[in-house]
């Protein structure tokens, strides 16, 4: 080893290190974990959940014919986002919508939603996510909503640090649990095209229970507008007043909104009555005449 000019000591330390060899033997990855959101150029964030929302809206739309790389920079153009293609093909490969998986057929095709005539309660639900922002922990929180379009009650929600397909399905579950007596007609169920209501669970779930369950075209939240409207009253009346800095104090937050919106804010397009009261007059009506001679 003098010869050669090594010492014993990197000798045998790399001999050692042959026999030896190091072994990462946990499935833990390595690395910062995700941060759940990305940043716009004026520096708004935007989750996780809403950006595969925006992905699976051009997947289904003309954009469908474009990879991971170009959905990012329609994501670029149309939302000032600051969005990788790296990350990109991570939220695209979980949702399935790269294009070597695109040859699947989905199981429950998609039944385009189409204009009704509401007439009562339990006749159509429009159901959607809102995200709310958690500051004290720098994380998003969900909260999906299920609202009857003629009374415009809110008739189950469901919010949670994860919103997925599991947690829609119960959502709904409760909901019929609690409108819709034994025997009685079920209502028309109306989504976007975000991944819970996509997924073969909800398909599943809506199969199961024969529910029509109908899902508006790319880019038209106005055939969603009910759900829509209530979401952008819970961000003007509290998420936009409110600096959470703990899941609990956001939930139990969201909790006093859906009662107070329910039994005690008055609605314009109700005759001025709360969701809930408004719900009980028109039940208690004999002659349904009489409730639109009201209107």
């Amino acid at each position: 080893m003098r010869m050669i000019g090594l010492s014993e000591s990197t000798y045998y330390d790399r001999k050692k290190r042959v026999a030896y060899p190091l072994v990462n033997t946990s499935n833990t990855k390595k690395g910062r974990p995700y941060p759940g959101y990305s940043l716009t150029k004026t520096g708004q964030k935007v989750s996780d959940e809403q950006i595969k929302e925006w992905l699976l809206e051009l997947a289904e739309g003309e954009e469908h014919v474009y990879g991971y790389k170009l959905l990012a920079q329609c994501l670029r153009n149309e939302h000032e986002l600051i969005l990788d293609k790296k990350k990109s093909y991570r939220l695209c490969k979980e949702l399935g919508i790269l294009h070597k998986q695109r040859e699947k057929k989905n199981k429950h095709p998609r039944r385009l939603a189409k204009n009704r005539l509401v007439t009562e309660p339990n006749q159509l639900w429009q159901i959607d996510i809102k995200y709310g922002y958690v500051a004290g922990r720098d994380r998003f929180f969900f909260v999906l909503s299920i609202i009857d379009v003629f009374d415009r009650v809110i008739v189950d929600y469901y919010r949670g640090p994860v919103c997925e397909a599991k947690h829609a399905c119960q959502t709904l579950w409760r909901a019929l649990e609690k409108r819709i007596k034994a025997g009685g007609a079920l209502p028309v169920i109306r989504s976007d095209n975000g991944p819970q209501f996509v997924s073969t669970l909800f398909g599943d779930t809506c199969e199961s229970l024969e529910i029509v369950h109908e899902r508006i075209p790319p880019r038209s939240p106005n055939m969603n507008a009910y759900i829509e409207s209530f979401h952008s009253l819970l961000e003007r009346d509290l998420f936009s007043k409110m600096d959470f800095m703990t899941f609990d104090e956001a939930y139990e937050a969201v909790d006093r909104y859906m009662d107070f919106y329910n039994n005690r804010r008055m609605h314009g397009s109700l005759k001025r009555m709360p969701p809930n009261p408004f719900s009980e007059w028109v039940m208690q009506l004999e002659d349904r005449t009489i409730f639109h001679k009201a209107l």
